[in-house]
């Protein structure tokens, strides 16, 4: 008798944290419909591929107007044609051959028939933006506006109070010009979706509000950025698939659930969480196929999962804490310290 109510009682308390959790996976997304957010996508691919050939630096005045926070780092930095300010020398030449290369046409051509409709991509960011609000009440919600970069792996950047989407950069993992490239082996094309475009901006947006440590820190103070940064992505693109936030395939992030103990152990053991070695950081918060000295299943940048699954012990053993005092958190071994994290 004693057996069955013992039984009983589990079965119980298995129920109760089943509802409390949201009915076997659900999550709770608050109501941001009342937050004044509206994202429109900006078409400044477009519009530059529209430019008059015939009268290049009197087309760029008026881009530059348009778009006067995106326009000088897009020539500057993506293209890397130089300053703007330069209408009368190199500038205009380069542009105009720019845009009579049939290569950087055919690109455009295609981008534009492949992104046609942006709405429902605005509706995704629009979200987004309004959780971020939410959460973080300073945020100011940026303008949004599109690109080329030629394939130069810009895949989202901010300048200002402005967020540029490689529009490019997001054509899908079989777009041939992928594979001419050998620059983008697969692990990085198979992120080359449109599914990545919110995970990408606001990856940049996180950024923007709480830069990452600088170079020199210890590898767990890195685990607690990329920590953060994923929690961020949970809270702010609750319906994008957990694999997509951390890039991973999802066999990658199954392999990470089911070993998660001995990755985790694979750090304690090899005393690498206090290093501030460059090398041992890149080769646990860095993009590759997979994780050097770890089983061929890891995937590379283990260091977010790992970091991740601290965070988020963190913020279950300290539910006072709101997302805005996790990410202005200066520390990040109060954070680790707190979280106490035993797979």
């Amino acid at each position: 008798m004693q057996n069955y109510k013992n039984k009983y009682f589990l079965f119980a308390l298995f129920l109760v944290g089943w509802i409390i959790s949201g009915c076997g996976g659900r999550k709770h997304i608050p109501d941001v419909s009342h937050i004044p957010i509206d994202v429109t996508i900006q078409r400044f691919d477009k519009e530059f591929f529209r430019i008059d050939t015939n009268n290049v630096p009197g087309q760029l005045k008026l881009l530059e107007k348009a778009y006067p926070h995106f326009a000088p780092t897009y020539f500057s930095q993506i293209l890397n044609f130089g300053p703007l300010s330069d209408t009368n020398r190199l500038m205009p030449v380069q542009v105009r051959n720019f845009l009579a290369n049939k290569d950087f046409r055919a690109l455009q051509d295609s981008v534009e028939a492949h992104f046609s409709n942006m709405k429902p991509l605005e509706a995704e960011l629009t979200q987004a933006f309004r959780l971020t609000k939410y959460y973080i009440p300073r945020f100011n919600a940026p303008k949004v506006v599109s690109f080329i970069s030629a394939i130069a792996n810009y895949g989202a950047v901010t300048m200002d109070s402005t967020v540029g989407i490689g529009l490019d950069m997001h054509m899908g993992a079989d777009f041939p010009v992928y594979g001419m490239l050998p620059d983008y082996p697969a692990y990085i094309v198979q992120k080359f979706t449109p599914a990545y475009i919110p995970v990408n901006v606001m990856k940049v947006v996180q950024q923007d509000l709480y830069p990452p440590h600088e170079e020199g820190a210890q590898l767990v103070a890195y685990l607690i950025d990329l920590g953060r940064q994923q929690y961020f992505l949970e809270k702010v693109l609750p319906e994008t698939p957990e694999e997509v936030r951390l890039g991973y395939t999802k066999e990658q992030l199954d392999f990470c659930n089911e070993n998660e103990e001995m990755v985790w152990q694979y750090f304690v053991q090899n005393k690498l969480l206090y290093t501030s070695d460059w090398q041992d950081i890149m080769r646990y918060t860095g993009e590759g196929p997979s994780t050097q000295g770890m089983p061929a299943g890891a995937p590379g940048q283990i260091g977010a999962y790992t970091g991740y699954r601290i965070v988020q012990a963190y913020m279950r053993k300290n539910p006072e804490v709101t997302l805005e005092q996790l990410m202005a958190t200066k520390d990040a071994m109060t954070i680790f310290n707190k979280a106490k994290y035993r797979p």
